[in-house]
């Protein structure tokens, strides 16, 4: 535990308690708003996390932030009656919904302690509601961890629940929803791809739940779904204000690594050396986050084409899953085998002038802001996805799991930011999205134009009186004025 509790002093200050339910995807940016909350304005946190996430890599990454931000984990909870194999989503859902007597004993007890003014959890953690609600805790604020596509999705889901009758993966035509690109039935949410799926009826009660919240927090920004973004603005009874407070990414890398946050086992200074050696935006940088594996065919298949590429490229390379894109590295980003043993033979010795491998992790902020890395291949978690885009890295999709395929259509059908890597997922498919994305004229230098305006738009919305500034400001004067 971060012993930032609070003094005499500090207890006058205002304080919100965040909770962030499992996946660095969602604690990160929980822990971004907490310290630009102390920073800009003075507040004190606590971030509360599950007992299922208690690594050594979550712990570390705890124990590094602010005296502004202390930290604690739930106890935990025992799902060990539920059936093998149950999807990530549900996992989560069911050990929320059963440490709400815990977490209200918890916030009862940081109301008598501190100036309490609001409670904070993403979305997978509604019914922590409950806990706030018995503890008295006046105001309830829904955090969005991604974008405005996926909240006007959950927003519209408990009605799309009763008006499709099939399965969303059926649909013959993409959906429209209002502002947002078309998607196609099959890049939907993936907990919304099997009705008879556990994790697709706690989709539609956490949905339902959304409205219940004063507010609206997401860690988004105008210029990346502008039409969006200009539905949301617009008051709708009995929809919550939406505040677009993002892009809310890691800003202390030397210390935490990124998404991909670091095993303490691991070094961080070889790859950016080997950096250090490449020109300038001559590398693509390929990592699919801390919690996705690739099929062993599609390992493969990425080692071959990049080698047939020809780019240089830096790949975070871990053990393949064939059970499906969320393995074991969900909570732990080290991978459980050695992950070179799964490539092609001869693929180390005849890429080595040209590429640079790493097991697991890499310090993926460090890894953008290098002058030498000129894109990135990315499965489309939001995290990654914004740290990209802040940083002007222009990107290739390759979604696996979760809103990622949501992403990957936003990103490169709607905005423009991304080339998106079509099926098959062949060696040659990869080489020449590769090559467009960092040498192309056509589609890849158009890439590269947005993802240049993407990051400028982005960085003037984070500067004193810029969009996400005053969004976040607007929250807390509600809050000093006793407000919802």
């Amino acid at each position: 535990m971060n012993n930032g509790a609070p003094n005499g002093s500090a207890a006058r200050l205002q304080h919100v308690v965040m909770l962030a339910t499992p996946g660095m995807g969602h604690l990160i940016p929980l822990a971004e708003l907490a310290k630009r909350l102390a920073s800009r304005h003075g507040v004190t946190t606590t971030l509360i996390a599950f007992a299922s996430t208690a690594s050594a890599t979550q712990r570390a990454f705890l124990a590094s932030l602010p005296p502004s931000v202390t930290s604690l984990h739930l106890p935990p909870v025992d799902l060990s009656h539920l059936p093998h194999g149950m999807a990530i989503e549900t996992l989560m859902s069911e050990e929320c919904a059963r440490s709400v007597p815990a977490l209200t004993e918890i916030l009862t007890k940081l109301k008598e302690t501190n100036r309490l003014v609001a409670f904070i959890s993403d979305f997978f953690g509604v019914d922590s509601f409950d806990a706030a609600s018995n503890a008295g805790v006046e105001r309830r604020y829904l955090f969005i961890p991604t974008n405005l596509h996926l909240l006007t999705l959950l927003l519209h889901l408990p009605e799309l629940d009763v008006s499709v009758p099939g399965e969303f993966r059926d649909l013959a035509e993409p959906l429209q929803l209002p502002g947002c690109a078309p998607i196609p039935g099959m890049d939907l949410l993936s907990p919304l791809q099997d009705k008879s799926n556990p994790s697709y009826r706690w989709m539609v009660h956490h949905a339902s739940r959304f409205t219940e919240a004063d507010a609206i927090l997401v860690n988004s920004f105008d210029a990346v779904e502008p039409e969006v973004a200009a539905v949301l603005r617009q008051q709708k009874p009995g929809r919550p204000p939406v505040y677009n407070i993002g892009p809310l990414i890691l800003t202390e890398s030397k210390s935490t690594g990124g998404v991909n946050t670091a095993p303490p086992s691991l070094s961080r200074a070889s790859c950016l050396d080997w950096l250090d050696r490449q020109p300038a935006r001559s590398v693509i940088f390929v990592s699919f986050g801390s919690g996705g594996a690739l099929p062993t065919e599609h390992m493969r298949e990425l080692a071959l084409g990049l080698e047939l590429s020809g780019q240089r490229f830096l790949w975070v390379v871990r053990s393949p899953s064939d059970e499906g894109a969320v393995s074991d590295n969900y909570y732990d980003a080290e991978s459980k085998k050695d992950p070179f043993v799964f490539l092609p033979e001869g693929f180390i010795e005849r890429t080595k002038d040209v590429g640079f491998l790493v097991s697991s992790w890499a310090p993926q902020v460090d890894v953008l802001t290098h002058e030498a890395t000129g894109g990135f291949l990315t499965h489309c978690g939001w995290n990654s996805t914004l740290e990209s885009l802040v940083h002007g890295v222009p990107m290739v999709a390759w979604p696996l799991f979760a809103e990622q395929h949501q992403n990957a259509v936003m990103l490169s059908e709607g905005i423009g930011a991304a080339i998106r890597l079509p099926q098959p997922k062949s060696k040659e498919m990869i080489a020449g999205v590769v090559k467009e994305l960092m040498a192309g004229e056509g589609k890849g230098a158009a890439v590269r134009t947005m993802v240049a305006k993407l990051q400028k738009d982005a960085l003037e919305g984070l500067r004193e009186g810029g969009a996400a500034t005053a969004a976040l400001a607007e929250v807390v004067e509600k809050w000093a004025a006793g407000e919802s």
